[in-house]
């Protein structure tokens, strides 16, 4: 068994440190295209925002989309019901800037998301004259420059698509936001400069009209539950690059308890075991590894003879992979300051959670992917959803 223990260790040392040097490409990414000057690429654009409920922090993540440097664009508001209780709260941000502002009231859902039956339903109310299409989630806060270097990358037609990410920021810490945050940040590190790579998240994506159009993508959506994924497939299959833009990384402002962050991060990767079965068995081995080697080697600290050469080789062990993910951790978080420097305050609480429940983060990735082996059902803004295939959703009850 030790030998078994052995391979393994060398195997999760290799990768922490693939992993740490990916931190410091991210940090130096991120410098990178911070030095460029903003693009002149600005069309007309139409920002579409599914809503339901009231997010944490709602009227002022709505009223951020209304106060971008960008020289002409609209924003289409989304819901199922106009008894939606965020209906009022769009209603007073709109009458802020009417002209720039729609309501649309999209049917309720029978085979997709209702998120994607929202924009399939919001793309059919764009202005003839918008040349762009840019979907953001709710939640999302964007800093004011967010929309002009989202857009500007699509320029270039061999561009299908330019994405951001998400932050999670708490102006209330608790340990279940902490630990989101915390997990979320690894996925928020895979996305650079590689364009073949990288993919599509629908909180934060811009796609030119044309484009849009000609990977037909409305029809691409029905039956689907992530946006995402579908828009990232048809981007790929369409043989178009995606443009990952750091200053649209967006903070995404909010506390939640410990088991909301499990219903989440379950969801998350329930989603990712049908639409990217592969990605979903490489978190599962990345993950099951991890723990097997950490909890080893401490067991073997704790009750292991200290005269015992594997007392040694376990604290090294245990060692080296706490240097190179922490270093990534750092560097991570190093980069994302540079982008949400007016939120000094709430990242700079993340040093210390960043930093430590990197430890933790493994076993609830392992969580995830064991309860996605066992079901496939979720329940998303109070919707329940069976996920059949990347194309086929059932919906149980809502």
């Amino acid at each position: 068994m030790i030998f078994v223990f052995y391979i393994l260790a060398a195997m999760l040392i290799f990768l922490s440190y693939k992993s740490f040097r990916g931190g410091i490409y991210y940090y130096r990414y991120f410098k990178q295209e911070l030095s460029k000057p903003p693009g002149a690429y600005t069309p007309f654009a139409t920002v579409i925002v599914p809503c339901k409920g009231m997010d944490e922090g709602l009227e002022e993540n709505l009223a951020a989309l209304l106060m971008q440097s960008y020289p002409a664009y609209e924003v289409i508001f989304v819901v199922d019901s106009e008894s939606d209780a965020g209906v009022e709260v769009i209603k007073t941000i709109s009458r802020k800037d009417a002209q720039k502002t729609k309501l649309v009231i999209a049917q309720r859902t029978t085979e997709s998301s209702q998120k994607v039956e929202n924009f399939r339903e919001a793309v059919m109310h764009a202005d003839a004259g918008s040349k762009v299409f840019v979907f953001v989630d709710s939640d999302a806060r964007p800093s004011k420059d967010w929309l002009r270097h989202l857009v500007a990358p699509i320029e270039n037609e061999s561009i299908g698509a330019a994405t951001g990410y998400r932050w999670f920021l708490s102006d209330r810490p608790t340990f279940g936001s902490e630990m989101r945050a915390c997990w979320n940040a690894s996925i928020a590190s895979a996305l650079g400069p590689n364009l073949k790579n990288n993919f599509c998240w629908g909180g934060s994506t811009a796609i030119r009209r044309d484009t849009f159009e000609r990977v037909n993508m409305r029809e691409r959506w029905r039956g689907t539950l992530s946006d995402d994924f579908a828009v990232t497939r048809a981007i790929r299959e369409n043989g178009l690059d995606i443009y990952f833009v750091p200053q649209a990384l967006t903070a995404s402002v909010g506390s939640c308890s410990l088991l909301e962050v499990i219903e989440f991060t379950n969801r998350q990767m329930k989603i990712t075991r049908v639409n990217a079965p592969n990605l979903w068995l490489k978190s599962y081995f990345g993950a099951a590894v991890f723990n097997v080697v950490m909890i080893t080697s401490l067991a073997i600290m704790i009750f292991s003879s200290r005269n015992d050469a594997n007392v040694l080789i376990a604290a090294v062990v245990f060692g080296l992979i706490s240097i190179f993910s922490i270093g990534k951790s750092w560097t991570r978080l190093k980069a994302v300051e540079l982008v949400l420097a007016t939120r000094w305050p709430q990242v700079k609480r993340q040093w210390l959670t960043q930093n430590t429940l990197w430890l933790l983060s493994p076993m609830l990735f392992l969580i995830n992917c064991i309860a996605a082996t066992v079901s496939r059902e979720m329940t998303w803004r109070g919707i329940r959803y069976r996920l059949k295939s990347p194309t086929e959703t059932v919906i149980i009850s809502d």
